[in-house]
Protein backbone atom coordinates (compact mmCIF):
# COMPACT_ATOMS: atom_id res chain seq x y z
CA UNK A 1 0.00 0.00 0.00
CA UNK A 2 1.40 3.26 -1.09
CA UNK A 3 1.14 6.54 1.06
CA UNK A 4 1.16 9.54 0.36
CA UNK A 5 3.38 11.84 2.34
CA UNK A 6 1.27 14.70 4.21
CA UNK A 7 2.63 17.45 2.87
CA UNK A 8 1.21 16.23 -0.35
CA UNK A 9 -2.05 15.64 0.73
CA UNK A 10 -2.04 19.21 2.30
CA UNK A 11 -1.16 20.66 -1.21
CA UNK A 12 -3.77 19.17 -2.85
CA UNK A 13 -6.44 20.33 -0.47
CA UNK A 14 -4.78 23.86 -0.63
CA UNK A 15 -5.12 24.14 -4.48
CA UNK A 16 -8.68 22.78 -4.20
CA UNK A 17 -9.73 25.42 -1.53
CA UNK A 18 -8.25 28.66 -3.09
CA UNK A 19 -8.68 27.32 -6.87
CA UNK A 20 -10.69 30.42 -8.83
CA UNK A 21 -11.04 32.59 -11.64
CA UNK A 22 -10.35 36.36 -12.49
CA UNK A 23 -12.96 38.56 -14.84
CA UNK A 24 -12.54 41.99 -16.39
CA UNK A 25 -15.09 44.65 -15.84
CA UNK A 26 -16.15 46.92 -18.48
CA UNK A 27 -18.70 49.94 -18.65
CA UNK A 28 -20.20 51.89 -21.53
CA UNK A 29 -21.18 55.51 -21.38
CA UNK A 30 -25.37 55.64 -21.33
CA UNK A 31 -24.82 57.78 -24.93
CA UNK A 32 -21.89 55.78 -27.39
CA UNK A 33 -18.97 57.99 -27.85
CA UNK A 34 -20.03 58.17 -32.04
CA UNK A 35 -23.67 59.52 -31.10
CA UNK A 36 -22.01 62.75 -29.64
CA UNK A 37 -19.00 62.86 -32.05
CA UNK A 38 -21.71 62.18 -35.07
CA UNK A 39 -23.74 65.74 -33.93
CA UNK A 40 -20.46 67.53 -32.17
CA UNK A 41 -19.59 67.30 -36.03
CA UNK A 42 -22.75 68.14 -37.60
CA UNK A 43 -23.13 71.14 -35.89
CA UNK A 44 -19.26 72.07 -36.24
CA UNK A 45 -20.01 71.96 -39.62
CA UNK A 46 -23.18 73.92 -39.88
CA UNK A 47 -21.69 76.64 -37.72
CA UNK A 48 -18.78 76.58 -40.29
CA UNK A 49 -21.52 77.94 -42.50
CA UNK A 50 -21.75 81.08 -40.14
CA UNK A 51 -19.75 84.63 -41.07
CA UNK A 52 -18.77 85.77 -37.39
CA UNK A 53 -16.61 88.61 -38.97
CA UNK A 54 -19.36 91.32 -38.92
CA UNK A 55 -19.20 90.83 -35.32
CA UNK A 56 -15.95 92.36 -34.57
CA UNK A 57 -15.37 94.35 -31.61
CA UNK A 58 -19.43 93.66 -30.49
CA UNK A 59 -20.43 93.19 -27.29
CA UNK A 60 -22.59 90.18 -28.16
CA UNK A 61 -25.64 88.64 -26.01
CA UNK A 62 -26.00 85.14 -27.12
CA UNK A 63 -29.88 84.34 -26.41
CA UNK A 64 -30.21 80.50 -25.69
CA UNK A 65 -33.77 80.63 -24.65
CA UNK A 66 -34.90 79.64 -27.78
CA UNK A 67 -32.97 76.37 -28.23
CA UNK A 68 -33.87 73.53 -27.07
CA UNK A 69 -31.88 70.38 -28.47
CA UNK A 70 -29.70 67.66 -27.22
CA UNK A 71 -26.36 68.52 -26.42
CA UNK A 72 -27.56 72.33 -25.97
CA UNK A 73 -24.22 72.90 -23.81
CA UNK A 74 -21.94 72.43 -27.07
CA UNK A 75 -24.19 74.17 -29.22
CA UNK A 76 -23.97 77.53 -27.02
CA UNK A 77 -20.06 76.35 -26.13
CA UNK A 78 -19.13 76.58 -30.22
CA UNK A 79 -20.96 79.77 -30.48
CA UNK A 80 -19.44 81.70 -27.71
CA UNK A 81 -16.17 80.06 -29.42
CA UNK A 82 -16.93 81.50 -32.80
CA UNK A 83 -18.27 84.62 -31.64
CA UNK A 84 -14.98 85.35 -29.22
CA UNK A 85 -12.40 84.05 -32.32
CA UNK A 86 -14.16 86.60 -34.57
CA UNK A 87 -13.27 89.59 -32.48
CA UNK A 88 -16.52 89.51 -30.64
CA UNK A 89 -16.84 90.45 -26.74
CA UNK A 90 -19.54 88.51 -24.80
CA UNK A 91 -21.77 90.37 -22.96
CA UNK A 92 -23.25 88.85 -19.49
CA UNK A 93 -27.27 90.84 -20.84
CA UNK A 94 -28.92 92.15 -23.48
CA UNK A 95 -28.94 95.58 -21.42
CA UNK A 96 -24.93 95.38 -21.76
CA UNK A 97 -25.03 94.47 -25.40
CA UNK A 98 -24.62 95.83 -28.67
CA UNK A 99 -25.80 92.97 -30.72
CA UNK A 100 -28.04 90.25 -29.47
CA UNK A 101 -27.66 86.78 -31.40
CA UNK A 102 -30.66 84.70 -30.87
CA UNK A 103 -30.35 80.56 -31.44
CA UNK A 104 -32.81 78.07 -32.19
CA UNK A 105 -32.87 74.64 -33.03
CA UNK A 106 -34.56 73.28 -36.05
CA UNK A 107 -33.17 69.39 -35.51
CA UNK A 108 -30.31 68.55 -33.50
CA UNK A 109 -30.07 64.58 -33.93
CA UNK A 110 -29.35 60.69 -35.07
CA UNK A 111 -31.06 58.15 -37.23
CA UNK A 112 -29.73 54.74 -38.14
CA UNK A 113 -30.53 52.66 -42.02
CA UNK A 114 -29.79 49.42 -42.74
CA UNK A 115 -29.32 48.21 -46.15
CA UNK A 116 -27.86 44.17 -47.55
CA UNK A 117 -27.33 42.66 -50.70
CA UNK A 118 -29.01 38.63 -49.95
CA UNK A 119 -31.85 36.73 -49.63
CA UNK A 120 -34.16 36.49 -47.04
CA UNK A 121 -35.54 33.78 -44.87
CA UNK A 122 -37.88 31.78 -46.35
CA UNK A 123 -40.36 29.59 -45.12
CA UNK A 124 -41.05 26.49 -47.67
CA UNK A 125 -43.84 23.75 -47.77
CA UNK A 126 -43.19 20.99 -44.83
CA UNK A 127 -42.43 23.62 -42.30
CA UNK A 128 -38.28 23.71 -44.42
CA UNK A 129 -36.89 26.95 -43.51
CA UNK A 130 -34.06 28.56 -45.20
CA UNK A 131 -32.19 31.53 -43.20
CA UNK A 132 -31.51 34.70 -44.09
CA UNK A 133 -28.00 35.13 -46.79
CA UNK A 134 -26.56 38.80 -46.41
CA UNK A 135 -23.70 38.67 -48.86
CA UNK A 136 -23.18 42.64 -48.20
CA UNK A 137 -24.33 44.81 -45.68
CA UNK A 138 -24.29 48.46 -44.60
CA UNK A 139 -25.15 49.74 -41.36
CA UNK A 140 -25.25 53.57 -41.42
CA UNK A 141 -25.45 56.27 -38.95
CA UNK A 142 -26.31 59.89 -39.55
CA UNK A 143 -26.18 63.43 -37.55
CA UNK A 144 -27.85 66.43 -38.57
CA UNK A 145 -27.49 69.73 -37.26
CA UNK A 146 -29.92 72.24 -38.18
CA UNK A 147 -29.46 75.54 -36.43
CA UNK A 148 -31.37 79.33 -37.13
CA UNK A 149 -29.72 82.30 -36.18
CA UNK A 150 -30.76 85.94 -36.23
CA UNK A 151 -28.90 89.03 -35.21
CA UNK A 152 -30.21 92.55 -34.12
CA UNK A 153 -29.40 95.49 -32.52
CA UNK A 154 -29.63 95.55 -28.87
CA UNK A 155 -30.91 98.76 -28.42
CA UNK A 156 -32.56 99.90 -31.55
CA UNK A 157 -33.77 95.96 -31.87
CA UNK A 158 -33.45 96.46 -35.52
CA UNK A 159 -32.68 93.00 -37.02
CA UNK A 160 -28.88 93.38 -39.12
CA UNK A 161 -29.10 91.13 -41.84
CA UNK A 162 -31.73 88.28 -43.18
CA UNK A 163 -30.28 85.64 -40.37
CA UNK A 164 -30.83 81.88 -41.67
CA UNK A 165 -30.57 78.47 -40.97
CA UNK A 166 -27.83 76.32 -41.53
CA UNK A 167 -27.81 72.67 -41.74
CA UNK A 168 -25.28 69.92 -41.71
CA UNK A 169 -25.04 65.86 -41.67
CA UNK A 170 -21.94 64.03 -40.47
CA UNK A 171 -22.18 60.41 -41.22
CA UNK A 172 -20.55 56.90 -40.08
CA UNK A 173 -20.81 53.79 -42.64
CA UNK A 174 -20.22 50.19 -41.37
CA UNK A 175 -19.62 47.86 -44.67
CA UNK A 176 -19.87 43.90 -44.56
CA UNK A 177 -18.78 41.62 -46.90
CA UNK A 178 -19.43 37.64 -46.51
CA UNK A 179 -19.29 37.83 -42.90
CA UNK A 180 -16.15 40.04 -42.83
CA UNK A 181 -15.90 43.77 -41.62
CA UNK A 182 -16.68 46.21 -40.39
CA UNK A 183 -14.79 48.32 -43.36
CA UNK A 184 -15.52 52.03 -42.73
CA UNK A 185 -16.10 55.44 -44.20
CA UNK A 186 -18.29 58.31 -43.77
CA UNK A 187 -17.06 61.82 -42.46
CA UNK A 188 -16.71 60.72 -38.99
CA UNK A 189 -13.96 58.41 -40.16
CA UNK A 190 -12.83 61.03 -41.99
CA UNK A 191 -12.90 63.84 -39.04
CA UNK A 192 -10.98 61.32 -37.01
CA UNK A 193 -8.18 60.64 -39.22
CA UNK A 194 -7.93 63.88 -39.56
CA UNK A 195 -7.33 64.95 -36.04
CA UNK A 196 -5.04 61.93 -35.40
CA UNK A 197 -2.61 63.60 -37.89
CA UNK A 198 -0.07 65.78 -37.52
CA UNK A 199 2.04 67.55 -39.61
CA UNK A 200 5.66 67.66 -39.02
CA UNK A 201 7.65 70.15 -36.88
CA UNK A 202 3.87 71.05 -35.33
CA UNK A 203 4.70 71.65 -31.87
CA UNK A 204 2.72 70.22 -29.50
CA UNK A 205 2.03 72.07 -25.92
CA UNK A 206 0.95 70.08 -23.53
CA UNK A 207 0.04 70.42 -19.49
CA UNK A 208 2.37 70.12 -17.18
CA UNK A 209 1.73 67.42 -14.56
CA UNK A 210 1.65 70.64 -11.48
CA UNK A 211 -0.55 72.83 -11.53
CA UNK A 212 0.75 76.67 -11.10
CA UNK A 213 -0.34 80.24 -11.48
CA UNK A 214 1.50 83.53 -11.79
CA UNK A 215 0.99 86.36 -9.77
CA UNK A 216 -0.99 89.59 -10.94
CA UNK A 217 0.73 92.42 -12.58
CA UNK A 218 0.57 94.49 -9.38
CA UNK A 219 2.35 91.67 -7.42
CA UNK A 220 5.67 90.41 -8.12
CA UNK A 221 6.21 89.91 -12.15
CA UNK A 222 7.16 86.33 -12.87
CA UNK A 223 6.44 84.72 -9.18
CA UNK A 224 5.12 81.39 -9.37
CA UNK A 225 2.59 80.15 -6.36
CA UNK A 226 1.53 76.47 -7.04
CA UNK A 227 -2.20 75.94 -5.77
CA UNK A 228 -1.27 73.97 -2.92
CA UNK A 229 0.54 76.68 -1.62
CA UNK A 230 -0.93 79.75 0.55
CA UNK A 231 -0.63 83.38 -0.19
CA UNK A 232 2.01 84.66 2.03
CA UNK A 233 0.60 88.02 3.39
CA UNK A 234 3.24 90.72 4.80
Amino acid sequence: MLVRPNWFVSAIMLAAISAGCTSTSTSNTARTAKEQMLLSNAVDQSLDKVDFAPLYNQRVFLEEKYLECIDKNYVVGSLRHRILRAGGIIAPTAEDADVVMEVRSGGVGTDTSEAYLGTPELVLPGMLTLPEVRFVERKTQRGFSKLGIVTFDAKSRQVLGDGGMSLAQSDDNNWYAAGLGPFQNGSLKGEVSKAQMIPPGTYRRQLPTQVAFETRGDEVPGQIRYASEQKQKE
